[in-house]
């Protein structure tokens, strides 16, 4: 250990040379390091790095940004506080992300946006980073343009889809626009896992009271119904993201929106009910209680489901 720790003060060190070649033969040497050993990590945060690699963030070198984001997401993985205890890390973030359809590499933004969706895991950082206004409109802003590489979408939205795992940041994502780029992500985007994950983040964007109204500008009920139609071919994951989404406006929402759903719904039931025969176990249980909402609101939901149901399993 005491070789790792001397390895991690020099080359952390010569983060701070004068000389260029220095600094981006030891950024390259801090990636690999922090790739492929996981004890180097801690140490190599506790030299000092991290300062270092946000700044590098603002560099107009490719490689030099390129290996200071991936640095900073596998440091990410096992030092979270470390980073979001450093002063400006976020800003750092947030000026590669604005930037990623100029100054900043693809590479670069997708690991800035991987290393965020790292540190939304831990459940009080994110309110902290949904306050940052200027992150989530970049990331708004990656899922919006069409020439944004598919690997910056989807890293971007898994981004948003920690930042809307806290209900207070769901009316800024809805303020900022997020609505509109999700639902066109779901209806012209063929690719499967892009699809599967703007549903994750309409899901939780549905949980918020102003949602109902937002959605409804979009057809938003109409679109996330149509996900459920057997006919479609959605993947599995895609039709429990569209039954959480439609289950949290009628919780959510107000009278309109929970008629809607039933109304609409009624024709998707076949496709409700192979999420809560096939589903996961949160997907089951949810697809249940939205049949229940669907077949009129009871409590006790239909008996004759919930028999047909016990007798498949």
């Amino acid at each position: 250990m005491e070789v790792k720790r001397r390895t991690a003060r020099s080359l952390v060190s010569k983060l701070s040379s004068v000389s260029e070649q220095t600094r981006s033969e030891a950024l390259a040497e801090l990636r690999l390091i922090t790739k492929h050993d996981a004890d180097s990590r801690p140490i190599i945060a506790d030299a000092g790095a991290i300062p270092f690699l946000a700044e590098t963030l603002y560099s107009s070198s490719h490689d030099s940004q390129e290996n200071a984001a991936a640095t900073l997401l596998n440091l990410s993985i096992s030092s979270r506080d470390s980073l979001m205890s450093t002063r400006g890390l976020l800003d750092a973030i947030s000026h590669a992300l604005r930037h990623h359809n100029t100054t900043t590499s693809a590479l670069a933004v997708q690991s800035s946006a991987a290393t965020l969706h790292s540190l939304l895991i831990v459940d009080s950082y994110r309110p902290i980073i949904g306050s940052k206004r200027d992150i989530i409109y970049s990331l708004i802003d990656i899922i919006k343009m069409a020439k944004s590489p598919p690997r910056s979408i989807k890293d971007a939205l898994k981004a948003l889809f920690g930042i809307a795992l806290y209900p207070l940041n769901r009316s800024t994502l809805i303020d900022l626009g997020a609505v509109p780029p999700l639902f066109s992500l779901v209806l012209k985007d063929g690719r499967v896992g892009i699809v599967e994950d703007a549903t994750a983040v309409i899901a939780q964007i549905a949980g918020w009271e102003e949602s109902d109204c937002e959605f409804a500008q979009f057809s938003g009920v109409r679109i996330l119904v149509d996900l459920l139609d057997v006919g479609t071919g959605s993947s599995g994951r895609i039709k429990e993201n569209a039954v959480a989404a439609l289950l949290n406006l009628v919780r959510c929402g107000g009278e309109k929106a929970v008629e809607d759903v039933r109304d609409m719904g009624a024709a998707v039931v076949e496709g409700i009910k192979e999420v809560a025969e096939n589903g996961s176990a949160k997907g089951k249980s949810k697809a249940i209680a939205l049949l229940k909402v669907i077949e009129g609101g009871s409590s006790n939901g239909s008996t004759q489901f919930d028999t047909s149901l016990n007798q498949s399993s």
